[in-house]
This record gives structure tokens, sequence and C-alpha cells, in this order.
């Protein structure tokens, strides 16, 4: 008898657990709060010194320099985009950009005329010399002015063991190739301005920094070789165009970036002895 009572207990149990209902367990999931979902951890980031009034869109926007050129791996080189639209261009005012030396724009020709372009050879005539004051000395750039290998002449200097073929204008083009002619300044008489590159592939001008008072610079064109003693090397800001300015003396005035100043450039004048 115990054991029927036994069972039937047991069988009562089972009957009980079976007839209560399965519960799943309770989960709670918690929506993320509202707001910035990637909270930084450091107070020191992008979002707390970058300047909101900097133009970052296509006005601004910049085509990389192509792979394995002199300038692909610097930071902020390359042409406009939209180069009407960039800060400084035709529509904004300021001063037009020319060309690219290392990461940072040159200053601007100071010019108020246009050029045109010989049919014959291909070659921009020249014709639109300015500056502030009187001007005495100054050589339109015409077809004649070309060497058969396009460049405009040579520029030695010496003391820094340089050698280079200049070719105009002060675009990535030219100075692929070597040292850039301002387009709209002299071609051999008055202020002969030239620019470079100071490092990457074409590291032309990364010693005029170290030129002192007196050494020699040579520039030899079509129309003979003139040699230039160095008057002064001075940083200047990269807006200030009067070391670009005609002059009614011969001299001639080489320009550079400065490394990690990119509101800066290197300005060596040398006049003619």
């Amino acid at each position: 008898m115990k054991k029927r009572l036994t069972g039937l207990a047991a069988a009562f149990c089972l009957l009980a657990a079976l007839a209560l209902p399965a519960h799943a367990q309770d989960y709670n999931f918690k929506a993320p709060s509202a707001g910035d979902f990637g909270t930084p951890t450091s107070d020191d980031t992008i979002r707390e010194w970058t300047d909101p009034n900097v133009d970052r869109s296509k006005n601004s926007a910049l085509i990389p320099p192509g792979f394995g050129t002199p300038t692909s791996y610097l930071p902020g080189s390359g042409e406009f985009l939209t180069p009407n639209l960039a800060a400084g261009g035709p529509l904004n005012g300021g001063n037009l950009i020319p060309g690219t030396v290392g990461a940072a724009t040159l200053p601007s020709t100071p010019s108020t005329g246009g050029g045109s372009t010989d049919t014959g050879t291909g070659y921009p005539t020249v014709s639109y010399p300015t500056a502030s004051g009187p001007v005495t000395a100054f050589t339109e750039l015409t077809p004649d002015l070309y060497n058969s290998d396009g460049s405009l002449g040579t520029l030695k200097i010496p003391s820094v063991g340089l050698t280079v073929k200049i070719y105009e204008g002060t675009g990535s083009a030219p100075l692929l190739k070597g040292a850039g002619h301002f387009t709209g300044t002299t071609a051999w008489a008055g202020n002969y301005c030239v620019a470079g590159h100071n490092r990457g592939v074409r590291n032309d001008f990364g010693k005029i920094h170290t030129l002192r008072t007196g050494d020699t610079i040579t520039l030899t064109t079509p129309l003979g070789t003139r040699s230039y003693s160095v008057a002064s090397v001075s940083k200047i800001s990269y807006t200030d165009t009067s070391m670009l300015e005609a002059t009614a003396d011969n001299c001639i005035t080489l320009f550079t970036c400065v490394e990690d100043q990119p509101a800066y450039r290197w300005c060596v004048r040398a006049v003619a002895g």
C-alpha cells in the first residue's frame, strides 16, 4: 500500500510539472543614447580643433597629383577641381595661383594684361609687363627665346652644386622637368623670376636658403650669359608679390617653399655685377 501511495504521489508531481506553462528567459534590450554613438575617449579630437569656417566644399577640392610625381606624397598638393570658384580664384578675388612648389602655392605674377599663343610654335608669347613705379628693363618672351629642347635657359649656382634647366611656367608640368620661369616676368633684362622644388623627386632649390651674400648665380639663355651676386636671402609671406615686380636693374629672384611652413616662401634676390 505504501508503494502505491508513493507511486501516485510521484505521478501527481509529474502531471503538475507538465501542467505549468513554459516561459522564456526575460531579456532587456536598452536603446542607445541619443546623439553621437561614437563618442571619443579623448578630449583632443579633430572636432575640438578643426576650424569650422574653412571651406570644405568642392570649391576647395583638389585633383590629386599623379602617382610617383614630385608632389604625390605632399598633403594639399594638386590642381583645383573648380579653379574659378576656389578661394583666390577669378570669381572670389585675390591673387590668381599660377602653380605650386612643394605643398603650397606660389604668389601670383603681377600683371594687368593678357598673353597670346604663337600658332607656328605653340609656345606662348608674353606681352604684359607691369610693375609699380618706373620700369626701364624688360624683355618679352617670344618663340625665338626657347631652346630646341623647349627650355628657356640654364641656371647655375656653384656654391650649392646646382645646375638646372628652366622651363616656362610654375605649374606641375614644368617643375617636374626643372625650374620654372614665372609667366609674365621678364625673359632677360630686368627681374628674372624663377621657382623650383626643394624636396621630393626634384630637389633643385633645396639649398637656396643657405646661400650667402656674394655667392654667384649664372643664367644662360639664347640672349647670352649673365652672372649675378646674391644680395639677400629672406623668408616672405606666400601672399607677398613685391619680389616678382619688374625692376630697372638686372637681377634674378628665386622662390621655393619653406618646409612645414606653408604660409612662407624662401626668396633669394641676386643682382647683376
